[in-house]
Order: structure tokens, then sequence, then C-alpha cells
């Protein structure tokens, strides 16, 4: 999920992962199954509407401050990275919120 999805600066890796854990663990088996897609979609949001209040955005090349589908962008990411008040602490945010939620 590097860099908003293969360097796109799309979604954030962070915010992809966490909801593929709340997919995989209340995502539905059967499609009739609407309970357990309405539950997935509201934790979802949840943790989409929390990561934002902590984060101001869920796209990486906001959360990074820079367009990272460019070579220039990219550099300046990688600078970032490794900075506590970027991508860790992304990933950090993204698991807080799933414990709290889940």
């Amino acid at each position: 999920f590097g860099g908003g999805i293969s360097h796109l600066g799309s979604v954030c890796g962070a915010v992809s992962g966490a909801l593929m854990v709340i997919g995989l663990k209340y995502g539905r088996t059967k499609k009739e199954d609407t309970k357990a897609r309405d539950e997935t979609y509201r934790l979802a949001n949840e943790l989409i509407n929390k990561f934002k209040e902590r984060n101001n955005s869920i796209i990486c090349n906001e959360l990074l401050g820079c367009d990272i589908s460019t070579t220039d962008g990219l550099e300046i990411a990688k600078g970032k990275r490794g900075n506590p008040d970027f991508c860790p602490k992304f990933v950090k945010d993204a698991v807080e919120i799933l414990e709290e939620i889940l």
C-alpha cells in the first residue's frame, strides 16, 4: 500500500490496511447479509472519520504535503517516511483507532 497505493498518492496505506481488517472481521460472506454489510460500512466510516479528526485527511499526498506521483514529490516523501510525525504516526493512529472501535 506504500505511497497511497503504489506511489499514486491516494488513500493512505495505513487506512487501507485498517479497512481490510474491518472487512475481514465484519464483512459479509453472503450477498443477502445486509446486516454485516451495514456494520462494516458503519465501522469503516467511523475509522475514516476518526483518522481525519487526527490527521485532517486520509489521502497520502495531503498527509505528506507533496505529490508523490512525481519524482520531486517522491524524494520529499522519502525524507518524511521515517519521521515519526508522518508514516509511523499514521500507522499508529490507524491501529489505535481500530483497537478503539473493534
